[in-house]
């Protein structure tokens, strides 16, 4: 799993601007999945072959009686207690206030590995005076940078790196499936967990939680092992609604990097909310297995047309992943419920699929055959050949003439072939498209 920086300061001292420099422009999707908010408040990153999460926190206003700014301080806690290591981000040219050392408290706390980030430092020469009287916070040595002028982010992101975590986790849990149950509060996350592992009576043991109250259990089913990551903590306060919403992802977003398969959990009586197209893109961006499970399926009135709708409702709004699983329960009953490690099981295997290079270059030249590849002002797209490269998603490369002619419409075309053959049932599929020369030779390793 990689490491998780969390960037935290009080307001204004140019976290966003550090995390945009750091994440590069890219930060909106590049393809605008639809529901996926443009609104970033987390990034993957990469440092000198080093990859890691950003999260940016609101600003923290250490004692407010404000409800806004009491909740962002809330999630600023949870992004605390799930990163791996923090950015302390200060006002170079502000000083150092109060607040300051109320946040430094609070990182203390923490027993984390804190980076001290003086920010807005344009001349060294002329402001070192402003980055010394830092070092009063005794969270060691300051590292002067200017986000907006770009200057100091390597020596910063150097000092980060190598805070981080030698080995994450024990090797004991590394080949066990870990599965996030995720949602928006109120749909039965709890239930759901509670009714499997009541039922099942398969609690081996209980795991500290990454968060205060994301908590890790480790379940036994049928001889098999699988780590439930429990995420029933992410909470949206009703006075507090646009601001802070985005701040109810970042448990999500810690919980969906560290699993294999996100079972996201829907209300039937609501239907598919942008808060749940949000939860679903971020598992698709990052390539998690996916099953939806609607639950509360026996409060709603039916005929035999009832499940068809639904199913085309959720299909329609998160239609960027139409290998999503579906399943239809009601965790107060237990109706369809056993079914559900069942297609957890298929999709962890779908997952980590391996397919052969001869079968695959097999399939490719039949996909070829049956629809002719797109030409522009003359120039036909040719496809040379096919490997996978990774599983966790199924990753392969397809080798090109001309990446430009690689319409989208006929990639979506190959993974359609590629589903046809194999499933991938609940997985993403990733493609990487190389260029090269008819003549050059392909050499796999």
């Amino acid at each position: 799993m990689k490491p998780i920086v969390a960037i935290v300061g009080r307001p204004n001292v140019g976290k966003s601007t550090l995390f945009n420099k750091i994440a590069g422009s890219d930060i909106s999707i590049v393809k605008d999945t639809p529901g996926v908010t443009r609104d970033r408040i987390y990034a993957d990153a990469e440092w000198l072959g080093k990859n890691f999460t950003m999260i940016d926190t609101g600003g923290i206003e250490p004692n407010t009686s404000d409800i806004i700014l009491s909740g962002m301080r809330e999630q600023a806690q949870i992004a605390i207690d799930t990163a791996d290591v923090i950015m302390f981000i200060v006002d170079g040219r502000a000083g150092l206030v109060d607040a300051d050392n109320e946040v430094a408290q609070m990182l203390r706390k923490s027993k984390k590995p804190v980076v001290l980030v003086v920010n807005k430092i344009d001349s060294l020469k002329k402001q070192e005076a402003d980055v010394y009287e830092f070092y009063n916070l005794g969270l060691g040595d300051p590292i002067a940078i200017s986000a907006a002028n770009q200057t100091g982010i390597g020596d910063l992101l150097d000092a980060v790196t190598e805070k981080f975590p030698e080995n994450e986790k024990g090797d004991d849990d590394e080949d066990i499936p870990k599965v996030a149950i995720v949602g928006k509060p109120n749909v039965g996350k709890s239930s759901i967990i509670n009714k499997l592992l009541g039922e099942n009576r398969v609690i081996v043991s209980d795991i500290a939680g990454t968060t205060r109250d994301a908590i890790d259990t480790r379940v036994r089913r049928n001889g098999k092992d699988y780590i439930m990551i429990d995420t029933a903590g992410i909470r949206r306060k009703s006075r507090i609604k646009e601001e802070l919403e985005r701040y109810s992802i970042v448990r999500t977003v810690t919980a969906v990097e560290r699993a294999d398969v996100v079972v996201l959990v829907i209300d039937a009586s609501e239907g598919v909310t942008e808060q749940d197209a949000k939860i679903a893109g971020i598992a698709h961006e990052r390539g998690k297995g996916v099953v939806i499970v609607v639950n509360k399926w026996d409060l709603i009135e039916k005929n035999d047309k009832t499940m068809n709708e639904h199913t085309e409702k959720i299909r329609n709004v998160l239609s960027y992943m139409p290998y999503a699983q579906l399943l239809f329960i009601s965790a107060l009953t237990g109706q369809r419920l056993n079914k559900l490690f069942d297609m957890i099981d298929i999709v962890i295997e779908n997952h980590a699929l391996r397919i052969s290079t001869g079968v695959l270059n097999d399939i490719l030249a039949e996909a070829v055959a049956l629809q002719q590849p797109p030409s522009d002002k003359g120039r036909r797209l040719k496809l040379f050949y096919i490997t996978q490269v990774a599983v966790k998603p199924p990753t392969f490369i397809i080798f090109v003439n001309s990446k430009k002619l690689m319409h989208y419409s006929y990639q979506r075309y190959i993974e359609n072939k590629l589903r046809e053959a194999f499933g991938f049932i609940g997985t993403p599929i990733h493609f990487i498209i190389r260029e090269r020369n008819a003549d050059e030779q392909i050499v796999i390793h």
